[in-house]
């Protein structure tokens, strides 16, 4: 570069002393204004480029294209190095101060991204909560050691007020629609079934249960909100009045081992049971209890962070 090309950059688009416009169109970017201070610093256009990881044309084009922005020129460059003009020296100055200011909000913007990774707050309805859950927290705590992990186990209407209420991060849900207000995805698919405790009349049964019969039993239920309930509430087109009525998939597999009614519940939650004939399966005719089991969250606000990383677990 040299000192007599200032006329043409004046003359090349530079823009007038209050033009219009974006101020990101007439400020260089930080890259070009970072390899201005190398330059300066070291006084080699070459030492700088390697400074940055750039080539050397790289690093000429890039001042070139910065001094034509500008208007006026900022470096001279001889066989004995790389030194900046006048202006250059100025522009320079205040280059420093602009990337000073972007390095505290780099510092500002990670201390924020710590803050919110150090911690996890998650809602779970039950089933997916004791059966699912240990197994994709165990895998996020071997990729994020320091992230606390809290979780909140409730029936699907309640996970739904914990998201809404900016209480819990991500959330995890079982019922048959998404509630009002949250974005979902399908993370996994589950089965209820129809058990009994072995001394249960139905254990016995030569021919499918009829879902008319099904629907006139009264049962061991979870409560009202719960997805398993209302999954089988749907399908069934209504239910008797519940036996018992329990606030976890746990209590409801007790009560039903201890051959206090039959109940219906996740093929996830009775795996065990039913390999030791603690609980028989009843089969079910005419109608399916399939159902999906999404991770939801906030319509809006895709998951970031610790709660993205487990989402991703989830879905693996």
């Amino acid at each position: 570069m040299v000192r007599g090309e200032t006329e043409t950059f004046a003359g090349e688009g530079a823009r007038p002393p209050g033009a219009a416009g974006s101020i990101a169109h007439r400020v260089p970017d930080l890259g070009a204004l970072e390899l201005l201070l190398a330059v300066a610093r070291l006084g080699s256009l070459g030492g700088a480029a390697r400074e940055m990881g750039i080539t050397q044309p790289a690093a000429s084009s890039r001042i070139r294209s910065m001094e034509r922005q500008l208007g006026v020129a900022l470096v001279d460059r001889s066989p004995r190095g790389s030194r900046l003009t006048d202006a250059g020296a100025l522009v320079t100055d205040w280059a420093r101060r602009i990337v000073e200011a972007a390095q505290a909000f780099d510092a500002g913007a990670q201390a924020l991204r710590d803050r919110r990774d150090s911690r996890l707050r998650v809602a779970a309805s039950m089933t997916i909560a004791e059966y699912l859950l240990p197994g994709w927290l165990l895998a996020l705590r071997a990729q994020r050691p320091d992230t606390a992990v809290s979780l909140l186990a409730g029936n699907s209407a309640a996970v739904a007020e914990r998201l809404l209420a900016d209480e819990a991060d991500l959330g995890f849900v079982e019922g048959l629609t998404v509630p009002t207000g949250l974005d979902s995805v399908v993370i996994a698919h589950d089965n209820l079934i129809v058990v009994t405790a072995p001394a249960h009349p139905w254990s016995r049964r030569r021919r499918p249960l009829e879902a008319s019969e099904l629907a006139a039993t009264p049962l061991i239920l979870r409560e009202k909100g719960s997805g398993t309930r209302q999954v089988l509430d749907v399908a069934l087109g209504g239910l008797a009045r519940p036996l018992i009525e329990l606030s976890s998939t746990t209590a409801v597999k007790a009560a039903a081992v201890s051959g206090a009614g039959p109940a219906v519940l996740s093929e996830l939650a009775v795996r065990e049971e039913l390999a030791m004939r603690r609980l028989v399966s009843v089969p079910l005719a005419e109608v399916s209890l399939a159902r999906d089991l999404r991770a939801v969250w906030p319509t809006g606000h895709r998951p970031v962070g610790p709660a993205r990383e487990l989402l991703s677990l989830t879905r693996g």
